[in-house]
């Protein structure tokens, strides 16, 4: 259902408080009692994610299909995870149906679009549902998943720095449908397609001596449960159309990620991230097949550029002995100085560039 109205779930609990226990339940009860919750923000029935209009209306025989469409998934690339999809929705049809679901509703909040647009924390997620089922003596294996983890966050790069590993994935970034604006044909409603999210997740990562740099910014780096690895969100303008949210504030891109040793005041490593080619390049063509566009994918990661070492930059100056300009050298005080954002409470899993 949609969260984006806040009095939803509560609604919803007492909607669920109208079903009898233990008793006959009218088929048409399930419209009357969940047909306005099951809306989109404009109380559109047809873009929710458990769509009811043709399970069992009073309204019209063609409302009583006996269907429920769940909009809310993607089509997969392959018949094989099509399957695993439809797997997954019976077994928990069956569960449920031995096992009703009683437990109060979560009030995820501003978490959805924080944490569970990342990869690590999806499939953490995922893992959870697989636990449970085989508790309940439905066998499932989380490595099962492993097709729709790599088609939805596909892997831009891995790199070793002095025994850190780090690894950047694509993750999803909600774009936000805009005002109504004039164009050739009449009234547009664009979608803010300026911005984009990756995830960052690093391994045997000191916290107390390193820091993790995204073009000069810290990123906030959160624990996964497991000893010296650490995961983030960075969201940044990586494109500049002539519409969209922000028009005054620039792109963001390339990302440039450094892990900047704090006891010797220099980046150690790091990579470079591009959006599009990095020499510029526009395709004339969609790639042949998967392939190619894992290559295109990889083309934009690169192993280097980051910060180098100790650095003292050079300023111009006009000369007073002669006619002409020399060159002359300015010692600073701090070459890696990095700027900190102060972490946003309703997002703290994300650091957003266009807030620095």
């Amino acid at each position: 259902m949609d969260e984006a109205r806040l009095e939803n779930l509560y609604e919803l609990e007492i909607a669920f408080s109208q079903i009898p226990e233990d008793k006959e339940v009218p088929f048409w009860l399930t419209d009357r009692l969940f047909r306005h919750l099951l809306t989109d923000i404009t109380g559109n029935t047809h873009r929710a994610e458990f769509c009811i209009d043709k399970l069992y209306s009073p309204d019209s025989s063609s409302g009583r299909l006996g269907i429920l469409e769940l909009r809310a998934f993607d089509m997969p690339p392959h018949a094989q995870m099509s399957l695993m999809q439809m797997l997954l929705v019976r077994t928990l049809v069956s569960w449920f149906w031995k096992k009703p679901y009683k437990h109060d509703l979560v009030r995820w909040g501003t978490e959805l679009h924080d944490k569970f647009l990342l990869e690590h924390y999806v499939k953490e997620d995922i893992k959870d549902i697989v636990e449970q089922l085989n508790d309940a003596d439905y066998p499932f294996k989380l490595d099962w998943f492993d097709p729709f983890f790599e088609f939805r966050f596909p892997l831009y790069g891995m790199v070793e720095i002095n025994g850190i590993q780090m690894e950047l994935r694509m993750a999803i970034e909600p774009w936000n449908v805009l005002g109504e604006e004039m164009s050739g044909r009449g009234t547009a409603r664009y979608v803010d397609s300026s911005l984009e999210r990756v995830q960052v997740k690093v391994k045997n990562f000191t916290e107390e001596r390193y820091t993790l740099t995204c073009n000069g910014i810290k990123v906030e780096l959160s624990p996964t449960g497991t000893k010296g690895e650490y995961v983030a969100g960075v969201r940044f303008k990586a494109w500049e159309p002539w519409s969209a949210l922000h028009p005054t504030i620039g792109v963001d891109t390339p990302l440039v990620f450094d892990i900047v040793d704090d006891w010797n005041k220099k980046s150690i490593g790091g990579c470079t991230y591009f959006v599009s080619h990095p020499g510029g390049r526009s395709y004339d063509t969609y790639p042949v097949n998967s392939y190619e566009a894992e290559s295109r994918r990889i083309n934009r990661f690169w192993e280097f550029g980051h910060t180098q070492g100790e650095v003292t930059p050079m300023e111009v100056a006009p000369s007073t002995n002669f006619a002409g300009r020399m060159v002359q050298p300015k010692v600073a005080s701090n070459t890696f100085a990095y700027k900190e954002i102060p972490i946003n409470p309703e997002y703290p899993h994300v650091t957003d560039l266009r807030k620095k």
